[in-house]
């Protein structure tokens, strides 16, 4: 039997508009859905006259104003409060079933889980150290190899490289560790690995700018 996964409300706001922009779609919403939505723990009448008073303090801050600033960010909060609240009791009482959900003008939170796509067939991803002059280099197991080496080299004219920098990696369930390299400069990537056989040819460069 297949389980129904829970249905949540997505209850982010980037701004104050965004804000009224929900509240007044739960007014049409959730308030008028009353077969499905009963007894609500706001009133809607309340709402209405937090979000209208949200909207009015929106308008006096337009001219910079700390204290109208403030006052907008304090109104905003009294709606968010009752928007939290409403969407705690939509999520109850939609039986997680979607369209009614969808009823109460929220928006579900959707996750999509999808696995990032590797740089190379060697290099999963790249990404700056902890400090400048560094990169970490994720790289993607080979079933036959008991070592790598990751190096980097300065691209000159003509994406000519430089001298190359080598870090030895013993596997891959860490990040490799790049140091010393000089902030701005674009840098080329190469990976090999140590098998039975010796040393794999080094993979085709991938660049990368070095902060």
């Amino acid at each position: 039997m297949t389980k129904t996964k829970p249905i949540k409300a997505s209850v982010g706001f980037k701004d104050a508009g965004d804000v009224v922009a929900r509240a007044n779609a739960v007014l049409g919403g959730l308030f008028t859905a009353k077969d499905d939505y009963a007894v609500p723990p706001i009133a809607e009448a309340t709402l209405k006259v937090q979000t209208d008073a949200l909207s009015a303090a929106m308008a006096a801050a337009l001219d910079g104003g700390k204290k109208a600033i403030a006052e907008r960010n304090r109104q905003k909060e009294v709606v968010i409060k009752s928007l939290r609240l409403l969407a705690h009791y939509a999520q109850e009482n939609c039986k997680d079933d979607m369209t009614t959900f969808l009823k109460s003008g929220f928006q579900a939170v959707t996750i999509n889980r999808t696995s990032a796509q590797p740089l190379s067939e060697w290099i999963r991803k790249i990404v700056p150290g902890k400090n400048s002059g560094q990169f970490l280099v994720s790289l993607v197991a080979r079933s036959d190899a008991w070592a790598y080496q990751v190096r980097c080299a300065p691209v000159g004219p003509g994406g000519t490289p430089g001298t190359w920098i080598d870090e030895p990696v013993v596997n891959t369930k860490r990040p490799a560790l790049v140091t010393g390299l000089t902030p701005g400069t674009t840098y080329a990537i190469q990976v090999r690995a140590i098998t039975n056989s010796g040393y794999t040819d080094w993979t085709e460069s991938i660049t990368r700018i070095c902060t």
